[in-house]
């Protein structure tokens, strides 16, 4: 018969690191140091035994938080049950190059191709950046369920109005005629930025609708600054160009054989707030010797305030015809999704280049070296001055002329209520100053971004020497954003205000700098009390509706209320 072995052996348990740390000292020091003599175990089973109870608590513990695991790790959806989202981004467009991941910040791989492709293996190193653009997700997934609630990304009541283009009568009849034209031909040269020759092409599509002539497409004018040699169809969509105003006016890409030696009626000399009686009276003659006219310097000449159905027809050419070419639009679409990838997210568009405080006479408050930069630029190219000179500048600052700098944008944004973890996307040129101008937004909106932050190395590459396409890409992540605001009007913002609002009327920040100024000056408010002050004077202007006709000289692309857009409340005009 063996001799049994009584010495004491040591039982390891193998507990989860989740559980262990979940579990008090002194709870699981008890457990293990249970007594396994016979007698102990009668008295343990004792229901009155008030370890037998704990030990069955501590059990339960056990089963409980395991299978809280489970389901936290479960493939199937359960992540919400452990208090954090199963987060996955929905960036699900045609990007193929974009392959989100979850809790670890939305991903954009290149593909292999383009790897291979990249000549500069340093490339690889901006790959990498891109990989963990936005930064870790877990902040903005504890807030995704607020941010309905919060009152900065809430978006304007629109009151019901709807794109409203419902011609006359007499407009359809002379439809007809005009399509039909094949005798006036009117050319015309459109010049500037992109959003410049926006302006210059729906009003040359509304100028040939006054004359009853076959516009040919707008030849785009080299760009002297940028040296953009884009044409339209570069830039704009032309089939979908000529079919929408097909019934409106008649568009041709070329003059015809017959009139290709023709030598054009030039004329360069159209009166501002030019009326259609006025173009008329100056220009239909002229058909009548060559048949061809040539316009140039459109820009904002022709009157604001036409008849109605021309108004639409403004409307129609701005927000319907005039639209992106489809590669232009893909990579806005593309840089737009991976925005919001993680949320809702804010779109500036900065003027901060040294060129915007040169002609407004504005300095930019960085410091005296960049003030005495932009004064000898001024001295050098007195022509470049468009504001008032005789205006000090701290005179047209307080006059709300001169643009918002990064740190009175960043305090703006701050009184508004917007997150420390919002997204900003910021449109614009290279600022005075470079990062330097950009560190008040920076240290207090982390997630600040740019077209060249997120895109892949090689996206934005076929557009390098493309200044108007560069600027039709950020039109469209302006446009598409939950929150718009621009830091001194202009073009851009001017635009991207009305086809917001013919959208929908999503939300836009027109900031009321003249009132507001005041306040950033005073030093004894408190950051509560500028807030609220900030939120009463901006109460009005988050993108409400907003009349045209409320003040005479408005333009209807940027007020596309009530000509362009109605409601169960207002007739059509």
């Amino acid at each position: 018969m063996k001799k049994i072995n009584y010495k004491k052996k040591i039982c390891y348990i193998s507990v989860p690191a989740q559980i262990i740390n979940s579990v008090s000292s002194s709870s699981l020091h008890s457990f293990l140091n249970v007594k396994t003599s016979k007698k102990n175990k009668s008295n343990f089973f004792n229901l009155r035994n008030p370890k037998l109870w704990a030990f069955s608590f501590f059990l339960l513990s056990i089963l409980g938080m395991v299978l809280r695991l489970s389901l936290c790790l479960s493939p199937f959806g359960f992540g919400d049950f452990c208090g954090y989202p199963y987060y996955e981004s929905q960036l699900q467009s045609s990007d193929t190059n974009a392959s989100p991941k979850s809790h670890s910040g939305t991903r954009f791989n290149t593909t292999q191709a383009e790897i291979s492709n990249a000549k500069d293996r340093s490339l690889l190193k901006r790959v990498e950046k891109n990989e963990t653009f936005g930064g870790e997700s877990h902040l903005i997934t504890s807030n995704i369920e607020q941010h309905d609630q919060n009152e900065f990304w809430k978006q304007p009541d629109g009151l019901g109005y709807k794109p409203c283009l419902d011609f006359s009568n007499e407009y359809r009849r002379e439809s007809k005629k005009i399509v039909e034209e094949r005798r006036k031909y009117l050319m015309v040269v459109v010049s500037g930025g992109l959003n410049q020759q926006k302006i210059q092409i729906v009003d040359a599509v509304v100028i040939a609708r006054i004359l009853g002539a076959v516009l040919v497409v707008p030849i785009l004018q080299i760009n002297l600054i940028w040296g953009d040699e884009s044409e339209f169809s570069d830039i704009f969509d032309l089939e979908q160009f000529k079919s929408v105003l097909a019934n409106d006016v008649k568009i041709v890409s070329l003059l015809p054989a017959s009139k290709l030696m023709t030598r054009p009626s030039e004329d360069g000399s159209m009166a501002f707030n030019a009326s259609p009686q006025w173009i008329r009276s100056h220009y239909l003659k002229r058909f009548n010797k060559e048949g061809v006219l040539l316009l140039r310097r459109l820009d904002s000449r022709l009157s604001k305030d036409l008849p109605s159905d021309l108004q639409k027809l403004r409307c129609k050419a701005a927000f319907e015809a005039l639209k992106f070419s489809p590669r232009v639009m893909e990579m806005g679409k593309k840089l737009a999704e991976r925005m919001r990838s993680k949320g809702p997210y804010i779109a500036l568009h900065l003027r901060l280049e040294k060129d915007v405080w040169v002609r407004t006479g504005c300095l930019s408050g960085l410091s005296s070296k960049y003030d005495e930069i932009v004064n000898i630029e001024r001295i050098k190219r007195p022509e470049l001055l468009t504001a008032k000179s005789r205006m000090t500048s701290n005179e047209r600052k307080l006059a709300g002329l001169c643009p918002l700098n990064a740190k009175e944008v960043t305090r703006l944004l701050r009184a508004l209520g917007a997150p420390k973890d919002a997204r900003i996307y910021w449109a614009g040129g290279e600022p005075l100053g470079g990062k330097e101008a950009l560190k008040p937004l920076t240290s207090e909106f982390p997630h600040l971004y740019n077209k060249y932050d997120i895109a892949l190395p090689l996206e934005l590459k076929p557009f390098a020497k493309r200044a108007s396409i560069m600027a039709a890409i950020d039109y469209i992540v302006c446009k598409e954003s939950d929150v718009f605001m621009a830091s001194h009007g202009g073009n851009m913002g001017h635009a991207i205000q009305g086809h917001r609002a013919y959208e929908g009327h999503k939300k836009i920040i027109t900031p009321n700098k003249r009132h507001m100024l005041p306040y950033f000056l005073n030093k004894s408010m408190t950051e509560t009390e500028f807030g609220k002050m900030i939120k009463k004077l901006h109460r009005q202007s988050l993108g409400k509706p907003e009349l045209r006709i409320s003040k005479a000289g408005r333009d209807v692309t940027k007020y596309p209320v009530p000509e362009c857009m109605c409601n169960q409340s207002t007739s059509t005009i």
